[in-house]
């Protein structure tokens, strides 16, 4: 329905006007409290598409092993996060379960894990599923040696569609200490591919890791400590207009999230408009401590105070190219690509006031 109000829009405007800056705005970080963190390292932190299951990785009390997986829930987006709950030892081991990543049904549960039974006596990737949302869940599965190779594989990331799995690797044929891959499959009920490396334009010569895929496959966010950051890892995303594209170069989110300190293990809420992820920064609670801060797109692209018409042209002027500047969609840093999505987001946005001096970050 938006998109057909959209493509209207896009017929009955006529007049032109010269683009104007837009990008996105990063709010201030915030620590999501005792009730979720606790004195000891939290982190690896994966969102459900429907924003109520927060799946995380921890080393506090009440756990089967050194590093636990827990999950924090909440009735609705506008609710407090629950107490913490230990996904137990059906799921859980005696050792290292970290980096958990929550499928777009809630369904299945990929992660990483040290335990016995492994293809490399090192870390391993597991998918763990249910039923239903409301079952339990089920006793974790090895991808098999296909996806797990010799090496440490790890912190793995489902696409929406569930028929791409990226994570990070040491294995040789790399380009740094670790590289970020994706397997593939034709369905969801074929094997998982060989998996490939990323390539030189997401990997750079140190630690690129801990990848989170978009739901519409369109963004890739994740940590690395290439040169040209603020701190010890940053967060990095990687964009592209449809998925046969090439994923194009990274960059940084800039310094209202990355600090001297490390941010890591992305997680974006399904809308784009929070980001959440673990970081050691001054302000928490324990060693490493779970984050969220709100991204914005910048819809007043002409900067006259108030979403309208002429905004709206500026997108239909810069059509089909990869001008930045009017790429809002669908994620708040936009695609790669000027097109309908940019217009639903203006159009989610008309008529609202915005104050002349912002500016984009």
């Amino acid at each position: 329905m938006k998109k057909t109000i959209v493509l209207v829009l896009i017929l009955t405007l006529g007049m032109t006007m010269d683009v104007a800056v837009a990008d996105f705005i990063v709010g201030v970080p915030i620590n999501l409290g005792d009730t979720v963190n606790s004195t000891v390292n939290d982190f690896g932190p994966s969102i459900s598409a429907d924003g109520l299951e927060l799946y995380f990785s921890s080393r506090r009390s009440g756990g089967s092993g050194i590093y636990d997986l827990w999950v924090a829930t909440r009735e609705t987006t506008d609710d407090d996060w629950s107490m913490p709950a230990n996904l137990g030892s059906t799921v859980n081991s005696s050792s290292v379960d970290v980096g958990p990543n929550i499928s777009a049904d809630g369904l299945s549960l990929y992660f990483s894990s040290t335990r016995d039974g492994g293809y490399d006596g090192s870390e391993d990737i597991y998918v763990s599923t249910r039923t239903t949302t409301e079952d339990p869940w089920g006793e974790p599965v090895n991808l098999g040696s296909i996806v797990n190779g010799p090496v440490a594989d790890a912190e793995p990331s489902i696409s929406g569609d569930e028929l791409s799995l990226y994570f990070h690797s040491m294995r040789d044929d790399g380009y740094g200490i670790t590289d970020i891959y994706v397997t593939t499959r034709a369905s969801k009920d074929d094997e998982w591919e060989t998996p490939v490396n990323l390539g030189s334009t997401i990997n750079s010569s140190d630690w690129d890791w801990a990848p989170e895929v978009q739901i519409d496959g369109l963004s890739l966010i994740f940590g690395s400590d290439r040169p040209g950051g603020f701190g010890d890892y940053d967060i990095y995303v990687s964009k592209r207009p449809t998925k046969d594209n090439p994923w194009g170069e990274p960059f940084n989110l800039g310094s209202a999230v990355n600090t001297s300190d490390q941010e890591a293990r992305p997680s974006i809420s399904a809308d784009g408009r929070v980001l959440y992820f673990y970081s050691n920064r001054s302000g928490g609670i324990g060693g490493y401590d779970l984050w969220q801060v709100s991204i914005e797109p910048i819809v007043d692209l002409n900067s006259d105070g108030i979403v309208d018409a002429e905004d709206l042209c500026i997108v239909v002027d810069n059509w089909g190219t990869d001008n930045q500047l009017c790429d809002v969609g669908p994620m708040p840093w936009g695609d790669g690509v000027v097109d309908v999505e940019d217009l639903i987001v203006i159009a989610e946005h008309l008529f609202e006031v915005f104050p002349l001096e912002e500016s984009a970050e």
